[in-house]
């Protein structure tokens, strides 16, 4: 059943594409914080389906710490899932990912509609330079940053390596950045085209001030408290 019914989802997923571009391109001519919401229409569609055909189910704790104002949010990669759902209950977001996923048909032209901080991630230096100057634009258009500091999905309970984007552009704009832990890997696998039925558990800590700090110590703060989290 497992199987049968993530392949519905699947299916399901890639038909909702075709709407997805039209409204993308459609909100392309609207303020950044529009095409947020706008565009986070069809991720309250995918979640809903995720429900609806597997059985996924999420739950968040502690989202009252994230900021009206624009901040930088570091969250925990193990999924697919937190790169869709998050859309569902965060402020409009500009959120960093690899600009090869523009090359996906139909599904990567409505990415690009979204105006993300698209990188580079073969050149290393370079990339953390786009993700700090396109950082503060975004943050400056009222659009919080979701960054993903272990650059990859890494399989629940392990650890990755932390790498000090969110950090730089924390700095940079002298904003907050808010650690999120979840467990959506347990459920929803980089290693499994799979999917099964549960409850994700998504916790928002408390504002990580940068004043006085090193990008090397924000970034081991960040680690410290993702995984001290016991989800």
């Amino acid at each position: 059943m497992i199987v049968f019914r993530s392949i519905l989802f699947y299916l399901g997923e890639a038909l909702s594409t075709v709407p997805f571009f039209i409204i993308a391109s459609v909100a392309l001519f609207f303020s950044p914080q529009r095409r947020s919401k706008m565009i986070a229409g069809w991720a309250m569609f995918v979640t809903w389906w995720l429900r609806i055909t597997v059985g996924l189910k999420h739950e968040i704790i502690g989202l009252e710490n994230v900021p009206e104002a624009p901040c930088v949010i570091a969250c925990e990669h193990q999924s697919t899932w937190e790169t869709i759902t998050t859309q569902t209950f965060l402020p409009p977001l500009a959120w960093v990912l690899k600009k090869e996923l523009f090359r996906i048909p139909v599904f990567g032209w409505g990415l690009w509609a979204t105006r993300p901080i698209a990188i580079d991630r073969s050149d290393r230096k370079n990339a953390l330079d786009q993700v700090v100057e396109q950082g503060v634009k975004k943050l400056a258009e009222g659009r919080h940053v979701l960054i993903f500091p272990q650059g990859t999905r890494t399989p629940y309970r392990e650890s990755g390596r932390y790498k000090k984007g969110a950090a730089m552009l924390a700095i940079q704009a002298q904003v907050p950045i808010v650690p999120v832990a979840h467990n959506a890997g347990r459920y929803w696998s980089n290693k499994s085209l799979w999917i099964k039925p549960g409850t994700i558990r998504c916790v928002f800590g408390e504002p990580i001030e940068v004043n006085g700090k090193s990008d090397q110590q924000l970034t081991q703060e960040i680690q410290n408290w993702i995984e001290a989290q016991d989800v």
